[in-house]
C-alpha cells in the first residue's frame, strides 16, 4: 500500500487540533453562529477522513462506505459553508437556508443509509459512490456541494476583495485567500477521485485543511475591525 494512503489519518489528527482551537473561540464567544457552524464544520472534515483512514487500515467495509458517503459526500464542506452564510447574510435567511439545507442533507442522508452496499465494485479497495446499489441516491450531493462550494469559496473570494480595497485590513485579506483555496483544493480532489485517483483527493484535503487552518489562525489574531457586522461584534 502506498503511504499516500495514510495521509486521511495526519488529516483527522489535524482537524481534531483545528476543531479544539475553534470550541475554544466559540466557548468564549457563544453568540457567535458562524463559529458553532465552522467548529461543526472542521469536526465533519475529520469525520470524513476517519472514514478514509479505517478504510486504510481495516479495508473496505460497507457500514464505513455508508458512513463515509455521509460525512464526506453529503455533509462535505456544508457546516463551513453555512458559517460563511451567517457571517455574510442577515440572521433570517441564513436560518432558512440552514434549514432546508439540512433537511435536505437528513433526507438524503436516510435514503443513503437504506441503500444496499456492493463492496465486489471495491475491489481496487478504494472507497466510492459507485457501491452503493441506489445509485439515484448520489443526485442528491451535487447540489448539497454546490451550495457550499458558493459560500464557502465564495463567500471567502468575496471577503477578500473587500478586505483588498482597505488598505488597513491586508492581514485579512491574505487569510481570506488562504481559506479560499482550502475551500477550492478538495473539490480538485473530488473531481480525481471520481477518474480513479483517490490519492489526489487524500492530499488536497490535507492542503486544504491546513490552508483554512493557517487563514483562520491569521484572521483570529488580527486586531483590525472586520467587515461584517456579526464578526466585528462577536470576535
Amino acid at each position: 500500500m502506498h503511504w499516500v494512503h495514510f495521509i486521511p489519518i495526519l488529516t483527522t489528527i489535524l482537524a481534531i487540533y483545528f476543531f479544539i482551537q475553534i470550541f475554544r473561540h466559540y466557548q468564549s464567544k457563544k453568540s457567535a453562529q458562524y463559529l458553532l457552524w465552522w467548529m461543526l464544520g472542521v469536526l465533519t472534515y475529520g469525520m470524513g477522513t476517519l472514514a478514509e483512514s479505517i478504510n486504510t487500515l481495516f479495508g473496505v467495509m460497507s457500514w464505513n462506505v455508508t458512513y463515509w458517503y455521509i460525512v464526506g459526500a453529503l455533509l462535505g464542506g456544508f457546516p463551513l459553508a453555512q458559517g460563511t452564510v451567517y457571517l455574510l447574510l442577515k440572521p433570517k435567511p441564513a436560518r432558512l437556508l440552514g434549514i432546508v439545507f439540512s433537511s435536505l442533507i437528513v433526507i438524503a442522508a436516510i435514503c443513503v443509509v437504506l441503500s444496499p452496499v456492493d463492496t465486489t465494485v471495491l475491489a481496487d479497495g478504494r472507497l466510492s459512490g459507485k457501491a452503493l446499489t441506489w445509485q439515484w441516491v448520489r443526485y442528491f450531493s451535487p447540489l448539497i456541494n454546490l451550495y457550499s462550494f458558493v459560500f464557502l469559496f465564495g463567500g471567502a473570494i468575496y471577503s477578500a476583495i473587500k478586505y483588498y480595497r482597505d488598505a488597513r485590513n491586508d492581514v485579512r485579506f491574505l487569510g481570506n485567500v488562504f481559506i479560499a483555496i482550502g475551500a477550492l483544493l478538495p473539490g480538485i480532489g473530488g473531481s480525481f477521485t471520481r477518474m480513479g485517483y483517490v490519492e489526489v483527493l487524500y492530499v488536497t484535503e490535507l492542503l486544504g485543511l491546513l490552508s483554512i487552518y493557517y487563514g483562520y489562525q491569521i484572521i483570529k489574531k488580527d486586531r483590525s475591525t472586520s467587515i461584517h457586522k456579526v464578526q466585528a461584534a462577536t470576535v
